[in-house]
């Protein structure tokens, strides 16, 4: 009967979400109380599972989102990131600017979080669109997709990516390491193959391209959570060389990787462990971007930036703790048997079924709920039970659930209209864009993921 009762739990989170608009976070704990008294965990038991697993995923993740969320934050403060896609265009040009700008989306771009992301790189898609060719807007648009995606699932310090690697207990050295490989392949590949659709003429401009003018980036609500300043708070860019403004991100980057180099080699060190470990690279980050930040724009600006990221790490955090209690509950109820059940196959089939088993879970919660951040939440939630029960690597499971998160953001999310509105594009050229490049994305990265798996 777990196995019921879970589904109906899924179902409820799907439709709070869906069509009763009940926040996430809300839709989530009722959906684990609703699993842990129905399958029998009891009160006490049910309680005790939510908030244990809500303080683990805590104790793995909570400073690392944290610490992300505001270096992005001041790091914007900078223009740190319109500084980079200028420089961009300044060295590839127009006609290579999807590739450059869905190269550096997939890797420079997630730290900071993905509406802000599509604020910063529309008015540049929409002024170059011309340069690029008959189809540069959509080439354009659809690049800024899928490098936002790709980098948010696979590279950290992407949102998605932190949080999967926390759930499923994956070292975030190594999710790193193959993240920043299969993060910008996936981004740049599903561009090429985008742009080769487009010249068989996929693209409609007078039923694709919005008539009226798209709305700009200050049309957009700023300062709520997931936003970050407005992009009028930094239009005239302090004077921070762009190399000097990246080292808040470049450096963690470094020490994170050479923390797993050294571990691959067997260097056990304390000293080096220490400077290898993400909470304390990312703090490192945290200090450079504060310290910049104070010496460029002033201790108010400063504030302000630190104060948007505080209440948007709140929304995440709150969301990511009650994913971690979700996987809880369902190892309470012993639902991660059945589940280990399913994962298993014949022994020369096994690490494919359980690749696409996970990679088929998150997209089809992304589907229905309609957030990459929630159903890659969830669907590690629910796998994370049962990763000592199967024979395959945590970190291919962990990539499988990246890459079906991405599959088809489409009408049920509000990114989906913001990126709309942004780019100036109707509905149908949004759905010709965003919703396919989400789901080229994530059917060019599943290969990717299964050679990790085998190799693993």
């Amino acid at each position: 009967m777990e196995v019921v009762h879970t589904a109906i739990a899924i179902v409820l989170v799907v439709g709070l979400i869906i069509w009763a608009k009940v926040d996430p976070v809300i839709s989530l704990v009722i959906a684990c109380l609703y699993l842990g008294l129905a399958a029998g965990v009891g009160f006490e038991g049910t309680v005790t599972a939510i908030t244990g697993g809500f303080g683990e995923i805590m104790t793995k993740v909570g400073l690392l989102i944290g610490f992300g969320v505001l270096i992005g934050a001041l790091l914007h403060s900078l223009g740190t990131f319109r500084k980079l896609v200028r420089a961009l265009l300044s060295v590839v040009g127009a006609k290579r600017l999807p590739y450059a700008l869905t190269g550096a989306m997939s890797t420079v771009f997630p730290s900071i979080y993905v509406d802000v992301q599509v604020v910063l790189a529309a008015p540049i898609a929409r002024s170059s669109a011309r340069h690029v060719g008959p189809r540069g807007l959509a080439h354009l648009a659809g690049a800024i997709g899928t490098g936002i995606f790709a980098g948010y699932v696979f590279v950290v310090p992407g949102l998605a990516a932190v949080t999967i690697a926390g759930i499923l207990e994956i070292p975030l050295g190594t999710y790193m390491i193959a993240g920043i490989v299969l993060g910008p392949a996936t981004a740049l590949l599903t561009t090429f193959l985008f742009g080769r659709l487009l010249r068989l003429g996929w693209w409609k401009p007078e039923t694709d391209e919005a008539q009226d003018e798209p709305l700009d980036g200050d049309g957009v609500e700023q300062n709520t959570a997931g936003t970050g300043p407005g992009e009028g708070a930094s239009r005239s860019d302090v004077d921070v060389p762009l190399p000097v403004a990246l080292l808040p991100i470049l450096v963690p980057l470094l020490m994170i990787a050479g923390g797993a180099f050294a571990d691959l080699a067997d260097v056990t060190n304390g000293f080096v462990a220490f400077l290898g470990n993400p909470n304390v690279a990312l703090f490192v980050g945290l200090l450079g971007a504060y310290l910049l930040a104070r010496a460029a724009t002033g201790v108010e600006r400063t504030d302000k930036a630190l104060k948007t990221g505080f209440h948007t790490t709140g929304e995440i955090l709150l969301i990511t703790g009650i994913g971690g209690s979700l996987g809880a509950v369902i190892e309470a109820t012993g639902l991660d048997q059945t589940l280990a059940s399913l994962f298993s196959a014949s022994e020369g089939a096994a690490v494919v079924t359980s690749i696409l088993l996970a990679w088929f879970i998150a997209a089809v919660l992304h589907l229905a709920i309609g957030s990459v951040s929630v159903a890659a939440i969830a669907a590690a939630g629910i796998i994370s039970p049962v990763l000592g029960s199967i024979d395959v690597a945590p970190l291919a499971i962990g990539l499988a659930v990246a890459s079906g998160s991405m599959f088809a953001l489409t009408v049920n999310s509000n990114f989906f209209w913001m990126f709309k509105s942004l780019l100036g594009l109707t509905t149908k050229g949004a759905l010709k864009t965003m919703t396919l490049v989400t789901s080229m994305a994530s059917l060019v990265s599943l290969p990717m993921v299964l050679a990790v798996a085998f190799l693993a």
